[in-house]
């Protein structure tokens, strides 16, 4: 089995954090997103991660490269038309079935149920705005209809992500179809329209339940992911305790902590400061000085000061404020 992750979107919603860092590798409790999603990987039988890639592409190779001892290949995108148009280029490299993944998306799921199986899988979860996202209309497991974005969404079962091909080459001819038709949803090649298409070509297409699914596309749900996997966490290394520490945390190496409040939920990375302060849901960055501040719901880039400061905010890396 073959693994497909686009990772080529630029995280507009994530700005002024994804100008210097792509989105996938932006932290939550301590690691990139990527690394999370990778580590749920390790215990499957892949031959190959196949990474479509984008601007800063170097610096996903890089950490894929340097961190993980998985055949690895990264397959640019250079024009950057959707969703659709990124798995299609995935599928042109592969001979087998598939694993698609999105690249800023954590799920909690069954994956050797998942793939254990002889069906087309697409991971869903009933959501309260489905009109946000692709959503099913099922008979039983049944996939019967797919529509992207829905003004009346039918139903409130969401695609999540996760998307496990058993019939790859009858995938790749739908996304091919679209493509070169230029079928667009929202201004986008979307791989929603392809799945509609490979079932009004006969394949069955079912759902597969989901026991947690945490979008990191914007400031928001970035911190409650980050909220997600401390509590989750049970190693010593995320839940540090000490006077003025409220677990969960997770701190990392040779970070200074001195007459501040830290927690719950917060992540702060290597070599940064923290004095006289009070933070709560946030995450900091490695580097960072934070003194006399009063921080909370917050996303700090690397190399940020912040003085005097209270209340909330997203600062990016090598920036300052002062209160």
């Amino acid at each position: 089995m073959k693994v497909i992750i686009p990772v080529a979107g630029e995280g507009t919603r994530l700005r002024p954090h994804t100008l210097t860092t792509p989105k996938t590798l932006l932290k939550v409790a301590g690691k990139p997103i990527l690394g999370h999603i990778l580590d749920q990987l390790e215990s499957l039988e892949i031959s190959e991660l196949i990474f479509i890639t984008g601007p800063q592409r170097e610096k996903i190779e890089e950490f894929v490269t340097s961190e993980y001892d998985i055949p690895a290949r990264f397959v640019p995108q250079e024009q950057l038309h959707g969703l659709g148009y990124a798995v299609h280029l995935g599928l042109k490299e592969i001979d087998e079935e598939a694993l698609i993944i999105l690249g800023d998306t954590i799920v909690e799921i069954d994956w050797a149920g998942l793939i254990g199986g002889e069906k087309n899988a697409l991971a869903v979860q009933e959501v309260e705005n489905p009109s946000a996202f692709g959503v099913v209309e099922t008979n039983g497991d049944k996939i019967t209809r797919l529509v992207e974005k829905p003004q009346h969404p039918p139903t409130n079962k969401a695609v999540v992500g996760v998307y496990y091909v058993r019939d790859y080459s009858m995938l790749l001819d739908a996304t091919t179809e679209v493509v070169e038709n230029g079928i667009r949803t929202h201004g986008e090649i979307q791989l929603t329209d392809a799945f509609e298409l490979l079932l009004k070509k006969g394949a069955e297409l079912y759902t597969f339940p989901t026991q947690a699914w945490y979008d990191c596309g914007r400031r928001e749900t970035i911190l409650a992911t980050n909220c997600y996997l401390l509590e989750k966490s049970s190693s010593g290394a995320e839940r540090v305790t000490g006077e003025g520490i409220t677990p969960p945390v997770n701190i990392g190496r040779e970070v200074t902590i001195e007459g501040s409040e830290v927690g719950p939920h917060v992540s702060i990375g290597p070599g940064s400061i923290v004095r006289n302060s009070k933070l709560k849901n946030l995450i900091v960055g490695s580097n960072c000085l934070i003194e006399d501040s009063k921080l909370k719901d917050s996303l700090i880039g690397d190399n940020a000061t912040i003085r005097g400061f209270s209340g909330d905010l997203s600062l990016g890396d090598y920036s300052e404020i002062t209160g």
